[in-house]
Order: C-alpha cells, then sequence, then structure tokens
C-alpha cells in the first residue's frame, strides 16, 4: 500500500513539474473590425468542471505587446484565466498592432481617448470573449492594465461592466460622472506614481474627490518617487525620463492587485 501510494505521489509531483500554461490567440470581431488576443491559463489548476476567475489584462499604448503578455502569464500562474487584450485591431497584413514608437503609439490610444463610447466598447467586446471562456468563472471578473491600459480598466468600471474589481497600474486618473458612479458594481484600486509628471498628484485628486462622493469602495496606493510606467523593467526613461521603472514600486503594486483581487473574488463567492 505505501508503495502504491508514493508511486502515485511520484507521477503526481512528475504531472505537476512539466505543467504547462495553455497559451492561445483568440480572434475575435467588433463593429466590423477583427482583434486577436491572448488567452492563458494553467490546465493543471483550470478546468471547465473547475472553472477560475476571469482577469481582464489592457496593455499599454503600445498595443498587445510581450509586456502584456508577461503579465497575463503571471495572472495565470497566480491561479487565474487571463485573456490580454488587442484594442487597435489587426493592421491590413492581418497582424496585431504593436509599435515602440512613441508617435505611433499616440496616434492609436488617442483615437480611443477621444472617443470614450468606441473606447469603452472594445473593451467591453474583450471582456465578454474573456467572460465566455468554458474555463472562466464569469461570476467572478476583474480587469487590470498599465497606463493606457489602467485607464481603460477604470472605464469599464465607470461604464458599468459586470466586474468584481479593477486595478490601474499608472494609468490616467478618470474621473466618472455622477451617473457613471452609481453604475459602477466594481471595487477600484488605483496605484500611481507620486512623481508621475504626466498625471500629477492634482489630477488625481480630482478623480478621488469623485470617488469620495460615491459608494464605490476604492483604494488609491502612491509609490513614493515613482514616475509612469513604474511597473515595466523596460522603461528606462529613454522614451521620456517621466517614464521610468522602480525596482520597490513594481513588487509593491503587483502585491497590492494581488491582495485586491483576492478580497474581492473571495468576496463574490
Amino acid at each position: 500500500m505505501r508503495a502504491c501510494f508514493l508511486a502515485v505521489l511520484a507521477a503526481w509531483f512528475s504531472v505537476a513539474a512539466t505543467a504547462e500554461l495553455v497559451k492561445q490567440r483568440v480572434e475575435y470581431a467588433h463593429d466590423g473590425v477583427t482583434f486577436r488576443g491572448y488567452l492563458v491559463y494553467d490546465d493543471a489548476e483550470v478546468s471547465s468542471e473547475s472553472p477560475a476567475p476571469g482577469v481582464l489584462v489592457v496593455p499599454a499604448w503600445w498595443g498587445l505587446d510581450d509586456y502584456a503578455m508577461d503579465r497575463a502569464d503571471q495572472l495565470a500562474e497566480l491561479g487565474y484565466v487571463a485573456f490580454a487584450a488587442d484594442m487597435y485591431g489587426l493592421d491590413g497584413e492581418g497582424n496585431v498592432r504593436v509599435t515602440t514608437e512613441g508617435g505611433q503609439a499616440q496616434q492609436w490610444a488617442m483615437a480611443l481617448y477621444g472617443d470614450v463610447p468606441l473606447w469603452r466598447a472594445r473593451a467591453e467586446a474583450a471582456l465578454g470573449v474573456l467572460a465566455a471562456q468554458p474555463v472562466v468563472d464569469s461570476s467572478k471578473l476583474g480587469a487590470t492594465g498599465f497606463c493606457f491600459g489602467g485607464a481603460t480598466a477604470q472605464q469599464l468600471a465607470y461604464a458599468g461592466a459586470d466586474l468584481d474589481a479593477v486595478v490601474s497600474f499608472h494609468g490616467t486618473p478618470i474621473v466618472p460622472t455622477e451617473a457613471e458612479r452609481a453604475a459602477c458594481k466594481a471595487a477600484v484600486l488605483i496605484c500611481h506614481g507620486a512623481a508621475d509628471p504626466f498625471d500629477p498628484l492634482d489630477k488625481l485628486r480630482v478623480a478621488v474627490d469623485a470617488l469620495e462622493d460615491s459608494e464605490i469602495d476604492y483604494q488609491v496606493v502612491l509609490y513614493g518617487h515613482a514616475v509612469h510606467s513604474f511597473t515595466n523593467p523596460a522603461a528606462d526613461g529613454s522614451f521620456h525620463p517621466g517614464a521610468k521603472h522602480s525596482p520597490t514600486a513594481e513588487p509593491r503594486a503587483w502585491a497590492a492587485m494581488r491582495r485586491w483581487f483576492r478580497e474581492h473574488f473571495a468576496a463574490a463567492e
């Protein structure tokens, strides 16, 4: 009996040691545009018989790049099903739009910043793809994002999307209207660099005042001396001195996100 138990245990550890994340490209359409997102989960932990909470990951304005997909992988390693959204749609050759050129990224992002209904609709389309996955517990959904993506996560919350929690990493603070505050179903965590030159504290203050005038469960965490893009190790200040990685703020913000999702997904049970 003992030998049999040890053999089963050894087999289990062997499977666990070799388990890999399931990574899939998922195409979907919205308003005549084709998008291609990135779905990832650990099939050793998640299945249609044992679905997990889903987390939408919205990239920075560069598009669906390796950094956004790496963050989705990290969420999958935490036991979630992650879907990294494509916010720009495929180009004429059928490729996901990604760039390292600030001018191009700004052009793509500004097209959405200037059209909030379209911005929200594209994010909601991606959230719908995530929620429809058989391995997702659609009663437990979250969203997170970086810079442009962090602002997008806020926009989803204020649009009244069926979300339990959202986390914005160095995203532009969105000021919800009275109607949007009433519509919000999600708990909102804003992780912000105290020295962010693009979105300074007086700008954040306006958003906080609006949130105070609501019933939204929210939290704002400021990271001392951190500027924009502080979670991204590749942000070395070469694009702009005000966009730079912080080796102290990054892990603290990620830990805050983990606690936020854990708390609010548990509350949804």
